[in-house]
């Protein structure tokens, strides 16, 4: 059975693309456009992976995280952001909330590619 990994972002394009290159690697994927959105698939599924971008309306990224995190079925479920942000602010704000890790965009498929398969494999 493929692994499960659900990409939040508010960008259509970027979630096609993430969800394109994890589809060609041979991962399963559930989309969604923000924190609230995601929120609202995860009682439905079981992930392997979380990639999430850090603004967006509704719900942005570290709010997803916090939520996430108190939820005992997905508590230990990795969180990788992949956002625009690259202040280490961000990245500490990210860390506290529980984010495993960080990937700045624009990316390299191979790039989130590599990080996927060391973090879930």
């Amino acid at each position: 059975m493929s692994k499960k990994i659900m990409t939040v972002d508010d960008s259509a394009s970027v979630r096609q693309m993430v969800a394109f290159t994890l589809r060609e690697a041979g991962y399963d994927v559930v989309e969604a456009c923000d924190g609230k959105d995601a929120l609202s698939k995860l009682n439905n599924v079981e992930l392997n992976l979380i990639l999430t971008d850090l603004n967006m309306p509704v719900m942005d990224g570290i709010e997803l995280i916090k939520n996430v995190r108190k939820d005992n079925k997905n508590k230990f479920v990795p969180i990788i952001m992949l956002t625009t942000e690259s202040q280490s602010e961000k990245k500490m704000e990210g860390k506290t909330a529980g984010a495993t890790g960080w990937i700045v965009k624009p990316f390299v498929p191979e790039q989130l590619l590599n990080v996927v398969k060391k973090v879930i494999g």
